[in-house]
């Protein structure tokens, strides 16, 4: 677990950028997320496209938010391998789907 953690802390010193950046991209469609990714989203997923090519979530950015009008809405989860192109959404988990695990969760603990 130790090299794994080293690795990752390597690959992020050398490929990421040491400021956080923000862009604007558009919510979509469910059907179209669906026909964007045949198979592989759920009712606890939603899709957001960039409105440009070359801003959007890529590799290291999985964990971080999805703001709607100051209101966390997803998480950043997965998407097409190059990033950042407008034929294919990233995909983010639907915060509003556990809303009730994660309150259950922080009183538990």
């Amino acid at each position: 677990m130790r090299i794994l953690l080293l690795m990752m802390l390597a690959l992020v010193t050398v490929h990421l950028p040491h400021t956080l950046r923000c862009a604007k991209i558009t919510i979509m469609d469910h059907k179209e997320c669906e026909d964007a990714y045949p198979g592989n989203i759920t009712d606890t997923m939603v899709c957001a496209n960039v409105r440009e090519e070359g801003k959007d979530s890529c590799q290291g950015d999985s964990g971080g938010p999805l703001v709607c009008n100051g209101s966390l809405q997803g998480i950043i989860s997965w998407g097409q391998d190059p990033c950042a192109v407008t034929r294919k959404p990233g995909v983010y988990t639907k915060v509003c789907k556990y809303v009730d695990w994660i309150e259950e969760t922080m009183k538990n603990n």
